[in-house]
């Protein structure tokens, strides 16, 4: 896909010369998005072979949401909290439904099954269940009566701080501690192994920039693009800008998964969630005292998000809790997560507010 390439400086002149053709500007800065995620995906797969799939899936997906964590800084900026709110969410959710799905779906076509380490697949959707009773209690906090915008806030700093000490515990069992529980089976071929860790690292970093910078084009002409074609608010902010914003994942998680690599991953779809629910969702709250215009970001989602959050980690605890995958555990991932966008599609264009 590099011929794909020609569409960054498509994109970039759209954005200079064009910048009302949202519909075109939306398009090109995809299109300019896809080869730099098959970047993406090969280094990490090179870094994984050197350095095992548990350390290759955790840089995948701290790469992966570098585009997401500059995104939402953005959006802090200008107040925008609840669209935050809504590519957090959606972030979560086509993670752990739309690619793990994808990638099950695919690594299945044409096997019986695949398998992984049952045990660290369990780890990373016990973290997942402990995010989403993270992010239930702050919106059932906001509904009890004499909850005040300052008490909300207090909590959100405390839980942000509990999730980041969790994260960073959860860094140390899966690196350190109990490492081989995600390491996987896979062997790596000559032309793999004979790549450098730097020149890996190195082309990871350059996709990683080249997808922040077409991300924040695309992020500022998907609402009005999403408009004309007549979809809500809600709608773009939790599956629209999360489908872009997860490419990279999409499309290593998809790959790795054609080559039977499902420790890796599962270590990337998941991992990246676990990742943007302990991680980034805490970092941006902090991050929202220094550059949010008016009242630090809170953790209180909408209860329809909170919902799709908690129903998402409990189908995929489900599923990832064998050791096994098919392509029928696939489908009905992506079964959840086309009802979920059916709802909100349908849902009223209700705007998000900007705090």
């Amino acid at each position: 896909m590099n011929w794909l390439l020609v569409f960054i400086p498509v994109t970039v002149g759209l954005e200079l010369f064009a910048p009302d053709r949202y519909p075109l500007v939306f398009m090109a800065s995809c299109l300019a998005i896809l080869p730099l995620a098959g970047w993406l995906g090969r280094a990490t797969e090179q870094l994984a072979a050197r350095l095992g799939e548990g350390v290759g899936g955790l840089l995948n997906a701290t790469f992966g949401n570098a585009a997401e964590l500059i995104i939402a800084l953005v959006a802090l900026r200008a107040g925008l909290y609840d669209i935050v709110k809504a590519s957090i969410a959606g972030s979560i959710i086509g993670n752990i439904l739309l690619v793990l799905g994808a990638a099950m779906l695919a690594g299945g076509w044409n096997r019986p099954e695949q398998h992984f380490n049952p045990a660290g697949a369990r780890a990373q959707a016990t973290m997942l269940t402990l995010a989403a009773i993270a992010l239930i209690l702050p919106a059932a906090f906001q509904t009890a009566a004499g909850a005040t915008v300052e008490g909300l806030g207090r909590l959100s700093i405390a839980i942000s701080v509990v999730l980041l000490i969790i994260y960073a515990l959860y860094l140390a069992f899966t690196l350190v501690t109990h490492s081989a529980l995600f390491v996987g089976s896979y062997v790596p071929g000559e032309k793999e192994a004979a790549v450098s860790v730097g020149r890996a690292a190195a082309v990871l970093a350059l996709a990683t920039a080249g997808i922040a910078w077409m991300s924040e084009i695309l992020v500022g002409a998907v609402e009005p693009a999403a408009h004309e074609l007549g979809l809500s608010d809600v709608f773009v902010g939790v599956f629209v800008v999360a489908i872009i914003g997860n490419a990279a994942e999409h499309a290593t998680a998809i790959t790795v998964a054609l080559k039977d690599r499902m420790d890796l991953s599962l270590s990337i779809a998941i991992g990246s969630s676990v990742q943007i629910a302990l991680f980034v969702a805490p970092i941006l709250v902090l991050a929202s005292f220094f550059l949010g215009p008016a009242a630090p970001m809170n953790l209180a989602f909408r209860p329809g998000l909170v919902l799709i959050i908690l129903l998402s980690v409990l189908i995929t605890g489900q599923i990832a809790g064998d050791g096994r995958s098919d392509w029928l555990k696939g489908v009905q991932l992506l079964a959840v997560y086309v009802v979920l966008a059916l709802t909100f599609y349908f849902l009223p264009n209700e705007p998000l507010s900007s705090h």
